[in-house]
């Protein structure tokens, strides 16, 4: 079983990652487990003496469900099964650790819009996770 990984962030550019992906399920030969992720960056600061752990948890979850919407609807659209996470943390690092931890065997995201130099002055989560990552990584623009 091919498993494949596809983080989004609710941006037009991860949809279109997710598109690609459902247009081009059938060039896969055997079943697909997807796994759809999206990683929150973490409260900044000593939230947690104003605000419990518990609904710190809360919110990212809930913050994470609402931007993997609308590629969940499209998902659901094309009848493809799929498993959803939410982290917290570094995008890219966060990224790649669930896919190392998942044995995913091929990332499939969106580029950004930046600019070769824009790029490489800030690199792009899309960039730090091509570097990182262990298995295939399929960037669509």
């Amino acid at each position: 079983m091919l498993r494949m990984l596809l983080p989004t962030d609710g941006s037009e550019t991860s949809l279109r990652a997710v598109d690609h992906l459902v247009q081009r399920l059938d060039w896969y030969r055997g079943p697909v487990e997807l796994h759809l992720l999206n990683v929150q960056h973490p409260i900044s600061g000593d939230v947690s003496q104003f605000v419990n752990r518990d609904d710190i948890r809360q919110y990212h979850q809930d913050e994470g469900l609402n931007a993997l919407q609308p590629a969940r609807a499209r998902l659901d659209a094309a009848g493809v099964v799929y498993r959803v996470h939410i982290g917290v943390g570094e995008p890219a690092s966060t990224i790649v650790r669930y896919a190392r931890e998942q044995q995913i065997d091929q990332i499939v995201m969106g580029a950004r819009g930046l600019g070769n130099i824009a790029g490489l002055l800030l690199g792009s989560t899309a960039i730090k996770v091509l570097h990182l990552a262990e298995c295939p990584v399929l960037l669509v623009k």
